[in-house]
Order: structure tokens, then C-alpha cells, then sequence
């Protein structure tokens, strides 16, 4: 057992890294509050001297009261869930199927996972221009090739785009995490459900599933912490345009807009507190299966 004399050590070796930690994230959020409550207009010349005008909850009534503040935090949710469902669905079957024994096997695995490591605004790209494209598109010559229209995926199904090209991103994350809980499994659970005549569903349902929980919501936490400030993405693909800009792509929209630093500021502020309000649901919902 660590006795007091260890613990006061860790302790002192860990609090070098443990203040700059809280530096590194108390800082940026200082001067986030602190502009938010000012009116700062670098891009037209004011300097910090005389360019910081107090203009109190000014910015924050300006930004929520903005015909796209609502939408926007819509759209968030809406390509969040929608990347969170798609993944998981996807992620348990392919690690299900990755988890069988192949001929190169090693290989079909690096694949899966090769996505994961590729740039957003790569894969975005990728998909406009190679998969998207109403015109030249491989999509649309499947559609050509059963006789249908081609689809104009960006304008007439921006939403359900967006959500498939970042759950091409995601899902090979999710899959990695799945596959090492489902190689985790006691097989002799599995092998004497079988035994016993267990349906392959049944032995899905009440050995398998349970068992990913706990996976299930580590990848749960981590991508809706990442999917909520989502922006490359919308950027290169739709512009925002077509019902899909999310809060982070608002922010950034209204400080290009207004050139107004202190309402990009208040934006992030909302955004804080929209990532804090999901946080706690999660955790609250989700995250009990940590403590299982």
C-alpha cells in the first residue's frame, strides 16, 4: 500500500503537469468571457487599446437572438445522433465480423481502420468530388446505371450527407474499441449458450451486447465531445448552406460577418454550455455503465 510519504510525492510530481493543464484550458476561457463582454473589431483596424468597448450581455442577446441560433443547435444535435447511431450500429457488426477468423485478416483490419487517420477536410473532399458529385460522381453513375436520377446529395439530402461522411470517419474508431471489447468475451460463455440451442440473436442479445456496455459508452463520450465542435466538414461540403450549420460553423459565420471578436466570443460561450448540458445528460444517462 502507497504510504503518506509516496502519495506526497506523486503528488508533487504530478502538479507540474496538472498546472499547466489547467493553464492551458483556464486561459482561453478567460479571455472567451472576458471579450464576450466586449465590442473588439480586429479585423477593422482596432487595436486592443481602444478597440475593447464594454458592451455587457449585449453580444449574447445579439447571438441568441439571431434567426439561425436555434437551427443551428439543431442541426449539432441532429449530425451528432445521427454519427453516434450509425457508428455504433456499424462498429458492434463490423467488429463482430473482424473478430472471425480470415484469410488477411491483418489486412482487412488495417483497412477498416485506415479512414480514421485521414485529414477531414480530405475525406470531405473525397466524398464531394468523388462520391457526391451529381455529375461525375460514382453515385451518380450507379444511379444512371439502374436508370434512376442522380441525386444531388449536398442540396436535396445535405443533412443525411454530412452524417455519412463523418461516420466514415468515426466508425473505424468505434470498430477498434468494440473489437477489443468483443475479444475480451470469455468464449466459453458463448460456446455453452450454443450448447445449450441458444438462437444466434439470443446469444447476441444477452452475452454479446451486455458485454460492449461499458465500449459502447467510452465511444459514446468521446466522439459527442468531438462531434459537437464539428466544422471542416461543413466548410468544404455545403458552406453551411441547406440546413446544416451547426452552432461551431455559426460562430464562425457571425465573427466573418460582423468582423465582432466579442460575438464570436459570446457563440463559444453558448457553445460551452451546450457541450457542458450533453455532458451531463451522458454521464447522467450513459455513463452509468462505467460503474457496472
Amino acid at each position: 500500500m502507497a504510504t503518506q510519504h509516496s502519495r506526497t510525492a506523486a503528488r508533487f510530481m504530478m502538479a507540474p503537469a496538472v498546472f499547466l493543464l489547467l493553464v492551458w484550458m483556464l486561459v482561453p476561457l478567460t479571455m472567451t468571457l472576458f471579450f464576450s463582454f466586449k465590442k473588439y473589431l480586429p479585423l477593422r483596424g482596432d487595436s486592443m487599446a481602444n478597440g475593447l468597448e464594454w458592451v455587457g450581455f449585449a453580444n449574447y442577446v445579439r447571438f441568441v437572438g439571431s434567426s439561425s441560433f436555434w437551427p443551428s443547435i439543431q442541426a449539432t444535435l441532429i449530425i451528432v445522433g445521427g454519427v453516434l447511431v450509425v457508428t455504433i450500429v456499424l462498429g458492434v457488426l463490423l467488429a463482430m465480423l473482424l473478430d472471425q477468423p480470415m484469410w488477411g485478416q491483418g489486412i482487412v483490419r488495417i483497412l477498416v481502420i485506415a479512414p480514421f487517420f485521414v485529414m477531414p477536410t480530405v475525406s470531405a473532399l473525397v466524398w464531394k468530388n468523388m462520391f457526391m458529385d451529381p455529375n461525375n460522381g460514382l453515385l451518380a453513375y450507379l444511379w444512371k446505371a439502374f436508370g434512376g436520377t442522380p441525386v444531388e446529395w449536398l442540396s436535396q439530402a445535405a443533412l443525411p450527407s454530412l452524417i455519412m461522411i463523418v461516420s466514415w470517419q468515426w466508425l473505424p474508431f468505434a470498430t477498434l474499441i468494440l473489437l477489443t471489447a468483443i475479444q475480451s468475451l470469455d468464449s466459453e460463455q458463448l460456446e455453452a449458450a450454443e450448447m445449450d440451442g441458444a438462437p444466434v440473436l439470443a446469444r447476441f442479445w444477452f452475452i454479446i451486447l451486455p458485454h460492449l456496455s461499458r465500449a459502447i459508452t467510452i465511444v459514446i463520450l468521446i466522439q459527442t465531445i468531438f462531434l459537437l465542435s464539428i466544422f471542416a466538414e461543413i466548410f468544404v461540403t455545403t458552406g453551411g448552406a441547406f440546413g446544416t450549420k451547426t452552432l461551431t460553423y455559426l460562430i464562425f459565420q457571425r465573427v466573418l460577418e460582423s468582423q465582432n471578436v466579442g460575438l464570436g466570443s459570446a457563440g463559444g460561450v453558448y457553445a460551452i454550455i451546450l457541450a457542458n448540458i450533453v455532458a451531463l445528460f451522458l454521464m447522467r444517462i450513459v455513463g452509468k455503465n462505467l460503474d457496472a
